[in-house]
């Protein structure tokens, strides 16, 4: 494989009263006019964690200022060759209180709350379909590492490498 860019960054799952999830159609790439959580790129060049990551994208996108305890860290997936353009690190946060609101249009995207049964015939990224969406249930209150070798052509290679899947429903 050749040289590739590493990128690290959150995803930030979200859910109203009727426990619907929040989704982000996405304008830009990666993954544009897809629908995936909202979240972003963790600024390395200032040390920033992925909890402080996770809290400021929330605040960026979604317009809402949470403390840092709101946030709770559910997966960590790395991805190697992610659509032959990057190496991603991502970590997959639950925002603990429910939104009572749907966030405004955002240069990133335009938001929408779904019932977990609808995700499935949404146009949402590969690799969410594979196993980034079923983890995320079977671990929504436990928590689950992941790695994926992205190939360009057939089929990605998945590995679960720790997983303590959920003991009640959120």
């Amino acid at each position: 494989m050749t040289s590739l860019p590493y990128k690290i960054g959150t995803l930030l799952y979200a859910f109203n009263s009727a426990d619907e999830v929040l989704l982000l159609q996405r304008a830009k790439a990666p993954n544009l006019g897809l629908w995936s959580p909202p979240g972003g790129k963790l600024e390395q060049a200032t040390g920033e964690s992925p909890h402080h990551c996770a809290r400021r994208e929330a605040f960026e996108e979604m317009e809402i200022d949470l403390p840092m305890e709101a946030f709770r860290l559910v997966g960590l997936i790395s991805e190697r060759g992610y659509e032959n353009q990057a190496h991603w690190l991502m970590f997959l946060f639950e925002i603990k209180p429910r939104l009572d609101r749907l966030p405004p249009l955002h240069r990133e995207g335009a938001f929408g709350f779904f019932p977990r049964a609808t995700i499935e015939a949404l146009p949402i990224p590969r690799t969410d379909r594979e196993k980034i969406w079923p983890w995320f249930w079977s671990h929504r209150n436990g928590f689950f590492v992941a790695h994926c070798d992205s190939a360009s052509s057939g089929p990605d290679c998945w590995h679960l490498l720790q997983s303590t899947a959920s003991i009640d429903s959120p």
